[in-house]
């Protein structure tokens, strides 16, 4: 029994390890079955993936470029309102906030569109291209020939804000579609590609669109992009989720936006040419938009035969040849008499009140400061107006630096620099608050240290008669700043009664006189005449009048309120 039962022991434990391997066999082999087929399904999932990551890529790319254009668009429409209206606080106010808003009003209303979002993505992307594009243009027409500017512009920044709106979550709906995603990663990286976008559009517009291609085909570029976006994420990304049919007219349609903003962008310049002249009397000689400003300037022949040059800047007359004299003289000589060695004039990129203080022989060296290099360089070169200003640029005593004039002036009272005998400060009206702040308290005070003892300054101040806050505020600030003044004011038939501050450190108000070393040569000015510049009329004095600060930039409501008035 023992003997028998041995082997059967041990044939009962060799056939339990034999089930045991047996049974463990298919155990050991699963693991690598499994892993074969886990191999096989990811090689079969890899270009699924690959693809799934390019269409992505591309849709968040298509986020970015949408991104880029709305904040060209808005940065378009309040530059064009600075440039035609003025004030680009309020531009920037009315145009920011109301496209904003129309944002979050195109938000809510693409809800419903979400369904189709493929379709609706492609007809806001080609509305944004055909609004977006044409925006400047029609605003340009409005103010131009309509006279309505401000209503059109609401309607167009509500209009483009509210398809900028809709953009987002139809974007990311068509993101969701292509791998889902849990929305705080999805927002994320959505986020990331719209403001990278805005960060590239807002430094593209006024470095790249703007001086090469202005504001009008700058916005048609724009818009073409917008189309362009919508037929490489529709129609070719999508495609297959749009039936042939509809495939079929959305192509058709943002192809047609092509072709008109392409066509408009071939009229663009025949179209700027006929609104900009709407805007002046005279045939326009030249029009230049710089980084800076818009120049234009106008040539006429009065019946008398005399040739009238007006120079406009950003729309707003600077002078007329015809009369431009009386301006000049009255600027420049007061601040004359005295020492006068080194002369300093901040502004004035003409060269017309540079060709009055360089009568003096006794002037040694005479600064210009002027922001924009392209006025000195029509001052220079343009024909016309280097003989009205007496080719004053090329006399060895001057020195131009093309340097915004509050910055350059700030540099110089911190370096110590040799104070200067005469400033003569001869800026565009402060109708915004980036010129406002050139006649401000603290731009008063750095002046003040920036002369020379005994030294004088004049600043042109508008007018008394049309914006009498204006020229009062100017006046007391430049008070406020420690300087004694002498307004005084004289007739300019095309500005009409036109007024100035002279200025001196002390307590002693400077006199209003004329050197008789040039006083026989001048065509307007002499002493009867400038003493009776000093007397103003009661109903030209004011004294409800609150100092101009960079913190409280006073001056610019004073002249939108009283400019407006006319």
């Amino acid at each position: 029994m023992a003997v028998r039962e041995e082997p059967s022991r041990s044939r009962g434990t060799s056939d339990l390890e034999g089930d045991d391997r047996t049974a463990a066999r298919p155990r050991a082999r699963e693991p690598r079955e499994r892993s074969e087929r886990d191999q096989l399904r990811a090689l079969a999932a890899a270009p699924e993936a690959r693809r799934a990551s390019t269409a992505r890529a591309l849709v968040l790319m298509a986020v970015f470029g949408c991104a880029a254009c709305g904040l060209v668009y808005e940065l378009a429409l309040v530059a064009l309102g600075s440039y035609l209206i003025g004030n680009s606080v309020t531009q920037a106010s009315i145009v920011l906030s109301v496209m904003v808003f129309a944002m979050g009003v195109g938000s809510l209303a693409a809800k419903p569109l979400q369904r189709h979002a493929v379709i609706a993505f492609a007809g806001v992307e080609g509305a944004l291209a055909l609004l977006g594009g044409l925006s400047v243009l029609s605003l340009y027409a409005a103010y131009a020939w309509l006279g309505l500017y401000v209503p059109a512009l609401v309607v167009v920044a509500f209009a483009v804000g509210l398809l900028i709106g809709a953009e987002i979550p139809l974007l990311m709906t068509l993101l969701q579609r292509i791998r889902k995603q849990d929305a705080g990663s999805a927002v994320a990286d959505l986020f990331a590609a719209d403001y990278v976008g805005a960060l590239i559009g807002g430094l593209a517009f006024p470095f790249l669109l703007l001086p090469i291609f202005g504001h009008i085909k700058g916005a048609l570029l724009v818009g073409a992009c917008n189309a362009v976006a919508g037929m490489a994420v529709v129609l070719w990304l999508f495609r297959g989720q749009v039936r042939r049919g509809a495939r079929a007219v959305l192509w058709a349609g943002l192809a047609g936006v092509l072709v008109v903003l392409g066509g408009t962008y071939a009229l663009a310049d025949r179209f700027e040419v006929s609104a900009r002249q709407a805007l002046y009397r005279d045939p326009i000689a030249l029009a230049e938009q710089t980084p800076y400003q818009e120049i234009v300037i106008t040539r006429s022949v009065r019946l008398s035969g005399r040739p009238d040059l007006r120079l406009f800047l950003n729309g707003d007359l600077q002078f007329s040849s015809i009369d431009e004299y009386r301006y000049h003289e009255a600027l420049v000589h007061p601040a004359m008499v005295g020492p006068r060695a080194n002369v300093l004039v901040l502004g004035g990129g003409d060269g017309l009140g540079l060709r009055e203080v360089l009568r003096y022989r006794d002037v040694r060296q005479v600064t210009l400061v002027e922001l924009d290099p392209e006025m000195i360089r029509l001052a220079r070169g343009y024909e016309e107006l280097a003989e009205l200003n007496g080719r004053a640029f090329d006399d060895p005593r001057v020195r131009v630096v093309n340097a915004d004039a509050f910055t350059w002036l700030r540099g110089r009272v911190a370096q110590r620099a040799a104070g200067f005998d005469v400033v003569i400060v001869d800026f565009p009206d402060p109708d915004d608050v980036s010129t406002a702040k050139l006649y401000s308290q603290e731009f008063y005070g750095l002046l003040r240290r920036a002369l020379a003892p005994g030294g004088r300054a004049v600043v042109q101040s508008g007018s008394p008669f049309f914006a009498p806050k204006s020229f009062w505020c100017i006046g007391r600030t430049i008070g406020a700043a420690g300087l004694a003044t002498t307004p005084y004011h004289l007739d300019v038939p095309s500005f009409g009664d036109w007024g100035f501050v002279l200025a001196t450190e002390g307590e002693r108000a400077p006199g209003l006189r004329v050197d008789p070393a040039v006083a026989g040569g001048l065509r307007f000015l002499d002493q009867q005449v400038l003493q009776a510049s000093a007397v103003f009329a009661r109903d030209l004095r004011r004294t409800d009048v609150e100092i101009n600060t960079l913190v409280k930039p006073t001056l610019v409501e004073y002249q939108r309120q009283e400019w407006r008035d006319l």
